[in-house]
């Protein structure tokens, strides 16, 4: 297996050690050229040294890892980002589609981690900036949002999101301008991700931008007009929800 070198970062000593250790014992195909456990000392060693894979821990004490890329713009390495088990960050990284590794990891997990980073192109610009405005504002809701296609990666900006639609294990979106992105996720996945930002689920493969909501018919089973003219179906299970939340608006 061809060996590949890594830098570590980490502000907690025993979860820098933990990961070292890990790397060493269970990854020997890795060679660990550097470590450091804060921005400015990550920064200074990372102007000489080029490692082919970057653990890159978010949160630091005296800043995140993001400040590390801006000060570092040049870093080629396949980047690894490690964060705690925080509500805020999954989501940020979900919103982001960028893969991460989740403290406390498992060694399957770290395994994976490593696996992905070799095949993975690093993520883009934009896909960074949507991950680090919502690490640095958790409470601030989404304006955009990256999905993966199967020869791209697509920012979408979350307005602009008429409705999806399930095709098996893809999701179909449907946008303003009339594109449609096919996605090799399910509706469940964005369904969960998407509904405090208004988007109801009014159907098993029917998810909607309430903003983009005409009339709701209530013959022939019921069904939802949408602004762009398209009738959309609504469950029977989901109805009387459906009812209730366009009441309210």
């Amino acid at each position: 297996m061809t060996r590949l070198t890594s830098f570590v970062v980490e502000d907690i000593p025993e979860a820098l050690e933990m990961l070292l250790n890990d790397i060493e014992m269970h990854h020997p195909e890795i060679v660990i050229i550097g470590k450091a456990t804060s921005v400015v000392d990550a920064a200074k060693q990372l102007q000489s040294k080029k490692p082919d894979i970057l653990f890159l821990d978010i949160m630091l004490g005296d800043g995140t890892g993001f400040d590390i890329l801006e000060i570092v713009p040049n870093i080629d390495a396949k980047v690894i980002f490690i964060t705690a088990s925080d509500e805020f960050a999954l989501k940020a990284f979900k919103f982001s589609a960028i893969d991460y590794l989740l403290k406390p990891y498992s060694l399957s997990e770290l395994a994976s981690a490593i696996s992905k980073a070799r095949q993975q192109i690093n993520p883009k610009v934009e896909q960074i900036e949507v991950l680090k405005e919502l690490i640095n504002k958790p409470h601030h809701k989404p304006s955009k949002i990256s999905l993966h296609t199967s020869d791209k990666i697509i920012i979408v900006d979350i307005e602009d999101i008429i409705r999806c639609q399930s095709d098996n294990n893809y999701t179909t979106f449907y946008l303003i301008s009339g594109d449609k992105i096919l996605v090799s996720k399910t509706l469940k996945y964005y369904a969960d991700m998407l509904k405090f930002l208004d988007f109801l689920r009014v159907h098993q493969s029917h998810l909607v931008n309430k903003a983009y909501i005409k009339e709701f018919i209530k013959t022939d089973g019921g069904y939802l007009i949408l602004k762009c003219g398209e009738n959309i179906p609504v469950s029977t299970r989901k109805k009387p929800e459906i009812i209730e939340i366009l009441k309210k608006i």
